[in-house]
């Protein structure tokens, strides 16, 4: 893989608007005031690209967006990362996927959410004749997108691995009672599959997110990573199993922790890592993102992102 790997974000993209703190939701017309508000590029393709230009990738968004005010916006703030946006689609008549998260004062964040033009990305948008030019490609959004899910989400992952390419695939919620039957035929075409807790239980039907990853494995996934919120992760591969503690950080937000997880995890395997070594700047990603609002609030750059990975791991064997 090229020093400077080149990484599609294949899925969900979103234009996010953020206020904080908001602990109380006023029922009466009134004006409140609060410490920050922010709007930010989001979603587990759009948040994920960010991270992964931060960390020095050179990242391709593939997704749709509308000819409204927020797709044009959301493409300058892709953009302004270094973000290739040749790919993001216009669809006509059809808003920007958008989200209003009012984040409590302990980092609570409930989401009201348009989904918009996610709802109509398909196979005709899909980049088929850049995929020789890719070292990776992540699918963020399995279950979420109707068009791709299925036979379409098949067909773009094991055309991408036939051509040299390293998948990789994320959850948005589990939105379909047979989002299991219509994954089984993607799993073995996935080479990193990673879905959070919830979304593992779901899928398996499982009641234990070490058995779940164990199970989606079984189902053909190369490797697997749970992430499990403030208990870190556990991951399953051909060199085995393992399990990652998070960071202690004051937290602000969680908006987009999950998708940095994930930009973290691709780029450290870019870097060669080990799965095991690679989650660990997933989790370094990811509590850095924490700490800020919005999902892309956290990550600086790669080497801002190595020496605070660092600077725990010392911490924590100082520590015992």
């Amino acid at each position: 893989m090229s020093a400077r790997p080149r990484i599609a974000c294949v899925g969900v993209h979103i234009l996010d608007t953020l206020a904080r703190p908001i602990d109380l939701l006023p029922r009466t017309q009134q004006a409140v005031i609060v410490e920050q508000i922010r709007i930010a590029p989001a979603g587990t393709a759009g948040g994920t690209a960010v991270v992964l230009a931060r960390l020095g990738a050179e990242v391709l968004s593939v997704g749709a967006v509308g000819d409204d005010h927020a797709g044009r916006f959301l493409r300058l703030l892709l953009e302004e990362e270094g973000i290739d946006t040749a790919a993001l689609s216009v669809k006509q008549g059809a808003q920007t996927a958008a989200s209003v998260l009012p984040i409590s004062s302990a980092g609570v964040r409930p989401a009201w959410t348009v989904r918009g033009t996610n709802a109509l990305l398909g196979r005709d948008d899909l980049p088929w004749d850049a995929l020789g030019t890719l070292d990776a490609l992540h699918y963020g959004g399995v279950s979420a997108l109707p068009g791709l899910d299925g036979a379409v989400a098949t067909e773009l992952l094991a055309a991408a691995r036939a051509a040299g390419v390293r998948t990789s695939a994320d959850c948005l919620g589990i939105k379909r009672d047979d989002a299991m039957q219509t994954l089984r035929p993607t799993l073995p075409q996935i080479d990193l599959f990673m879905p959070n807790r919830a979304e593992a239980l779901t899928l398996t039907g499982r009641s234990d997110p070490r058995e779940a990853a164990r199970a989606l494995r079984d189902e053909g996934a190369a490797a697997v990573i749970v992430k499990l919120d403030d208990e870190g992760c556990f991951g399953i591969g051909p060199d085995g199993e393992f399990t990652h503690p998070t960071f202690a950080v004051d937290v602000v937000d969680t908006t987009g922790c999950g998708d940095a997880f994930c930009a973290g995890t691709i780029r450290g395997l870019a870097l060669g890592r080990s799965l095991e070594e690679a989650a660990w700047l997933g989790i370094a990603a990811g509590a850095l993102t924490a700490g800020g609002l919005g999902s892309d609030a956290g990550v600086r750059d790669l080497e801002g992102t190595l020496a605070f990975l660092e600077s725990q791991r010392r911490s924590a064997v100082e520590a015992r």
